[in-house]
Order: structure tokens, then C-alpha cells, then sequence
């Protein structure tokens, strides 16, 4: 055996056994939050709850934001049921704060805001400007889409809300005109760089095979591969990012976020109706456990920010998204062809997870 397949092996079998220590955990874990730099079990934790049926949702209407992307815009692409936009999030031990946009404003004069990450980022960030542009519909605004970095900025509060998309977080490079993913190296940062708060996501491209993945080998330091365990990879590459906020990021003049693990219902297995996947689901799962558990990619998220020197603050939105199987835009998209069950229609789930965002500054 090789040195660079006994260093894969020996990766492969810690990331592995982490995950064993976290499905063991799992119902023992409280979300913990080192958001205010020292590690703490929150009182009241957030993401343990239901969804109740809740007639003053939702935060806005999709035809009165011009934020929107079309792969998101579920009503005005033709899906007929409305009751999917009427549920809000109760936590079983604390209320959450409705959420305020004008006060988010406010708090944020003169700042700037960066979601960093892949088309989930794209979906949150839409659903926060679109939050915020309810709460003050006749403010100033300029709105610039451009890849890899788009913005809308609240001209009169001095607010920016930037999207930088970079679906692995670390670099995609040329290697004799041939893509490699560079799990040890991430040459964007300076971009990020400057912000007041930044919230990072990814997981969502790294289970692409085939013809979706832009790559076609993974390098770690000297080791070059065809393919990798993508959870391998996954927990690779995030340490690599962790290391980086760890050494770039002065968290007393900036708040980092982690989106967490955005899950996906294509197999009705999951939740006990093998036949299903998101199309025509019109209501959330009850109660406040999902039956296949948490996503494996979750218990990686953990294991590295637990390892991170920086405060950072997670948002566990995995079991209560997880629970959402009636959210997507399944086939009711402006720009995604086939069923949709990855992403989120708006208003919709999104909308919670700015909430929970606005709890995390304001509690």
C-alpha cells in the first residue's frame, strides 16, 4: 500500500469513526453555541420543536419582492395549495421572536453582511432581503447580480447584504487544463474579508457525481485522486475553511454563522412512504423527530466547529428542515427542470431560518 492510500485510509477511517460517535450522540445533542466566545449549552434551545399551523404567516408575498429568483418563486410558477406558507416554528422550551426587519436595520446601520456558500446561501439570502424589503417597502435600494458576488444594499440605513457563491468553499483549479477540487486551499477569502457577520454553508455540491460535479479530481496536499468518500472529502475541505476563519476572522468585529445541513426528499423512505418524494407533499411531518435521523453531513458540521479556536454560531436547521417535506419547489420552478426536492420555495422554510438568525443577534 501506498503513502498516499495509507493517508486516505487513515482519513477516511477518523471521519468514519466520528460519525459513529455522533449517531450514537445524536439524541443526547444539544445545539451549542460558542457565539459569544465561550462554549455554552444554550437555555433555550431553538431548533428542538414542531411546526404549528399559524394564520398570520407568511412574512411577505413572493409578488411584492423583486429579489426573488425564478427557482424559488413557487406560486408564481403555478403551485396551486397555499398551506405550506402557513406554518411557523415553536420551540418547545422558549418562544422565538417574531421577526423585526426595521430593528434588523437598525442594528445593522452601516454594516455589511455576507452569505458565503452555495445555492442554499442563494435561497436564504433572497429570503432576507426579502423579509427586510417587507418591513420597509419603500426604501432605497440598488440591486447588482452578478456571479460569484451579488449584493442588495438599504441605501438610507447603509446596509449591504452580500452573496458570494462558492459551492465547496475551497478552490477548483486547472491542473494541465484539467479541474481539480483543492480540498487544502481556498484562494477567495479576501473577498470575505471586511464583513460585520458573515454565514457560511456548504454540503449541497458535494454529493454531485457525473456530468453535475465541476471537477474532475480531488487533490489533498500531494495526494491527487479520481473520486474520494464525499464525506471524506467533505470534512476535508471544511477543515480547511475552519482554519481559515480561525486565522483570517477577528470575531470581535465580526459574527460568523453556519447555515447547517440544508436536507433533501427525494426518498420517501426517509419518512416512512417509500412510493413518495417532495412532489405533492402540503404538509410538514408532526412532531419533532425525523425518522431516518440527521443527515450524516450534519455530524461532520459538528465535529469541526467543535474543533474551531473562534466563536461560532450554528444554525442547526437540519431536523427542523428535515421535517419540512411539503417546502420545495418540486415542479413548480422558474429555472430548475425535473422535480426539485433540494431547494426551498418563497416565502417558505427559508424565512425560518432568518428568523432564527434574527433570535440568535437579538436573544
Amino acid at each position: 500500500m501506498g503513502f498516499g492510500w495509507r493517508v486516505w485510509f487513515c482519513i477516511s477511517l477518523q471521519v468514519l469513526l466520528v460519525l459513529l460517535q455522533e449517531a450514537r450522540a445524536e439524541h443526547q445533542y444539544y445545539n451549542v453555541s460558542r457565539y459569544r466566545g465561550k462554549k455554552q449549552v444554550n437555555r433555550c434551545n431553538l431548533f428542538r420543536g414542531k411546526w404549528v399551523f399559524d394564520a398570520s404567516y407568511p412574512f411577505y408575498e413572493s409578488s411584492s419582492c423583486p429579489f426573488i429568483n425564478p427557482e424559488f418563486d413557487c406560486i408564481k410558477y403555478g403551485r396551486p395549495d397555499k398551506q405550506f406558507l402557513k406554518y411557523s416554528w415553536k420551540p418547545d422550551s422558549c418562544n422565538l421572536p417574531r421577526f423585526n426587519g426595521m430593528d434588523l436595520l437598525r442594528r445593522w446601520r452601516g454594516k455589511k453582511i455576507m452569505f458565503v456558500g452555495d445555492s442554499l446561501s442563494l435561497n436564504m439570502w433572497n429570503s432576507l432581503v426579502c423579509m427586510i424589503h417587507a418591513s420597509v417597502p419603500n426604501a432605497k435600494t440598488s440591486f447588482v447580480r452578478k456571479d460569484p458576488l451579488s449584493f442588495v444594499a438599504f441605501e438610507e440605513y447603509g446596509v449591504t447584504l452580500y452573496l458570494y457563491r462558492t459551492p465547496y468553499l475551497v478552490d477548483i483549479v486547472k491542473e494541465n487544463s484539467v479541474p481539480v477540487l483543492m480540498l487544502d486551499s481556498i484562494s477567495a477569502g479576501n473577498v470575505w474579508k471586511g464583513m460585520d457577520v458573515l454565514i457560511f454553508n456548504s454540503w449541497h455540491w458535494w454529493t454531485h457525481t457525473g456530468n453535475s460535479q465541476p471537477w474532475h479530481y480531488v487533490r489533498y496536499r500531494q495526494l491527487l485522486l479520481k473520486d474520494m468518500n464525499r464525506l471524506v472529502a467533505f470534512s476535508l475541505g471544511l477543515t480547511t475553511w475552519a482554519n481559515w476563519v480561525d486565522n483570517n476572522v477577528d470575531t470581535s468585529k465580526t459574527k460568523v454563522f453556519f447555515q447547517g445541513i440544508s436536507p433533501t426528499h427525494y426518498d420517501g423512505r426517509e419518512w416512512n412512504q417509500p412510493k413518495n418524494n417532495c412532489h405533492g407533499q402540503s404538509e410538514p411531518l408532526s412532531g419533532s423527530v425525523y425518522p431516518a435521523g440527521s443527515p450524516p453531513a450534519a455530524a461532520v458540521v459538528n465535529k469541526v466547529l467543535e474543533m474551531m479556536k473562534k466563536p461560532i454560531y450554528l444554525l442547526d436547521i437540519s431536523t427542523l428542515s428535515q421535517l419540512r417535506k411539503d417546502a420545495h419547489p418540486s415542479t413548480y420552478s422558474g429555472d430548475h427542470s425535473g422535480t426539485d426536492c433540494s431547494h426551498w420555495c418563497l416565502p417558505g422554510l427559508p424565512d425560518t431560518w432568518n428568523q432564527l438568525l434574527y433570535a440568535a443577534i437579538v436573544m
